[in-house]
């Protein structure tokens, strides 16, 4: 074989490998894997005895080819091997493959989101990879949250996309355990991809046809599972639990107020409602929003497990209305925040009626356990309710937000919000104008947050979601069970719990002896934030902790999140009880 032969032979044979592997690898290949190719080429140089083209120039070859092959086939001009060839070949091939283009993108994207999800249900992925504000915002490895004036190209939006995933968390995680709404349904999630396709509003049928169906037909399924007839119930979609509540202050003051729409709160005597001391937030927030002022609620006593106590609440309505006020609506929690404890709703409801007082249930936490036939025992009494708010985000698992204000009194919603924009709400439509539903709410615009919901229904039917809620309570039973077990750890309170809430401490050595007093929750109080802190640099697990009366930082656990087993639970325990033992050695030492 004659050396230009063979010149020839290795030439295309080093292309060959080039080829199959060159334009989606070379670019990020290791230093080791370049080094390789070079040998190759050194060595047919001293085969042949002749200078063969370098690795690049092969490469840069290759790409205009396949670079050209694009443009020929119309594909999208975004491809990293577009930037090689002349400019007006790419402005002509940008020209005419627009939706090619947009179409690659997706595509491209699409991948990114999947990578993510199953990166997502991967224990030995990290749950976050956490950096302080100022890192993020001074821009991480070219990472930058900057709006520029010119526009940037779609690889480096691309590149945008896997940063923000990168940097986020990762509450799909099985051992995220830090907020109530955890965990990532794939039916879900392709749900919310096609209500954002659709890019619809929920404020009339002639915009959102199928949408406005759906909703009616959760609403009712859901009124049905809280225990309301046929001829009862109403209610809406709103973003979020807070939301939801203040809906029900809103018309619980329309209800006994009907002025209060057109006169204000001037025309009205001074109005109290009360929630216990383990409530939402929200339910101030809702008075100080709606111009009752924060001041007139007033905050039930509370038994030591978190539940509202009945005869507090009858007693402070008594000191109400002997004190000139006039008492009007009452909030009880199924499923409070931080304990999970459940109010006792019939008890509260006696009083309710006694009293002729809107009672509200805010069961954004607890409604799910109306799903399992085994724990909706604990919401007994929640059908006397005048209204109810409902996070299927939380427990069932939807993507956020999924969140259900349902009214018994059907009309109130209406009544109470309409102010028929003749814009949008023509009487003479030429279709049944009672499901043009956005005039019952108090915005106009309305994200559509039904279907994801409905097709998580579809997938698993109501036994899926009884099974899925079945299983986190038993994962919260599992930790407590082991947190009794161990020296190191102290439960909060003894008792069971009743939600998948679980609170513990866990406890240095130098703590373990010392009798309970100031210095000793002192040093304890410490405990929890520098292990959460340590934890999050670590990136392995996440779970949240508060102070909640007098008890000091104690870690809450909170399982909603169907992925996460009993293994990560166990993970979680030792997880904590390493990073405590070695942060709590430096305290001491500290002290």
């Amino acid at each position: 074989m004659g050396p230009q032969i063979l010149k020839k032979f290795y030439s295309c044979t080093i292309e060959s490998i080039l080829t199959g592997c060159i334009t989606a690898w070379y670019g990020n290949c290791l230093a080791s894997d370049r080094k390789a190719l070079q040998r190759v080429v050194r060595t047919a140089q001293y085969i042949t005895g002749a200078k063969l083209p370098a690795i690049q120039d092969l490469y840069t070859r290759r790409c205009q080819r396949k670079a050209l092959k694009i443009v020929k086939e119309s594909s999208h001009p975004s491809h990293r091997l577009f930037s090689l060839l002349p400019h007006g070949k790419r402005y002509r091939s940008a020209k005419s493959s627009g939706e090619d283009t947009t179409k690659g993108f997706f595509q491209e994207l699409v991948s990114v989101l999947l990578s993510y999800v199953c990166k997502s249900f991967r224990r030995s992925s990290k749950v976050l990879d956490f950096h302080h504000p100022h890192q993020l915002r001074e821009g991480l490895e070219g990472f930058s949250l900057d709006l520029p004036d010119q526009p940037e190209n779609l690889e480096q939006l691309l590149v945008d996309c896997r940063d923000t995933l990168k940097y986020g968390v990762k509450t799909g995680h099985p051992r995220f355990f830090n907020q109530l709404s955890s965990g990532l349904d794939v039916i879900g999630l392709a749900g919310e991809w096609l209500t954002s396709t659709a890019n619809t509003n929920m404020f009339t049928y002639e915009v959102s046809p199928v949408f406005i169906l759906m909703e009616e037909v959760l609403l009712r399924k859901m009124q049905e599972i809280v225990g309301w007839s046929e001829e009862e119930g109403d209610g809406v979609f709103c973003p979020g639990g807070t939301m939801s509540n203040l809906y029900s202050v809103l018309l619980a003051r329309y209800h006994f107020f009907p002025e209060v729409k057109t006169k204000g709160m001037t025309a009205l005597p001074r109005l109290i409602l009360f929630t216990s001391a383990h409530s939402h937030y929200s339910v101030k927030k809702s008075a100080a929003v709606l111009g009752i002022g924060s001041e007139n609620v007033v905050v039930v006593k509370c038994d030591d497990r978190g539940k509202m106590i009945p005869a507090e609440l009858e007693s402070s309505i008594i000191t109400a209305k002997d004190q000139g006020c006039v008492p009007f609506y009452v909030n009880a929690t199924a499923g409070t925040t931080v304990y999970g404890a459940f109010d006792p709703l019939n008890a509260i409801a006696d009083i309710c009626e006694s009293h002729g007082l809107w009672l509200h249930v805010d069961a954004a936490w607890g409604g799910g356990l109306l799903m399992s036939k085994r724990h909706r025992v604990k919401l007994q009494g929640i059908e006397r309710a005048w209204s109810v708010t409902w996070n299927p985000h939380k427990m069932m698992g939807a993507p956020l937000q999924c969140s259900a204000i349902l009214v018994k009194k059907r009309g109130l919603l209406q009544d109470c919000n309409q102010l028929c924009a003749e814009y949008l709400f023509q009487t003479d439509k030429h279709y049944d104008t009672s499901y043009d539903t956005g005039d019952k709410t108090i915005q106009c615009g309305r994200h559509v947050d039904v279907f994801k919901l409905w097709l998580m229904w579809k997938a698993k039917g109501s036994e899926g979601f009884e099974s899925q809620v079945n299983k986190c309570l038993e994962n919260a039973e599992h930790l407590f069970d082991k947190i009794k077990q161990r020296p190191d750890f102290e439960l909060v309170f003894k008792s069971k719990p009743e939600h998948s809430n679980v609170c513990f401490w866990y406890i240095p050595p130098s703590l373990r002896k010392m009798p309970p007093g100031p210095e000793r929750n002192r040093r304890l109080h410490e405990v929890a934030p520098k292990i959460k802190a340590k934890m999050m640099e670590q990136g392995m697990a996440m779970i949240g902790y508060q102070p909640l009366g007098d008890k000091v930082n104690f870690f809450r656990c909170v399982f909603s999140n169907p992925a996460t087993q009993t293994e990560d639970v166990d993970y979680l325990l030792e997880e904590i009880a390493c990073l405590g033992h070695d942060i709590c050695i430096r305290i001491e030492t500290n002290l």
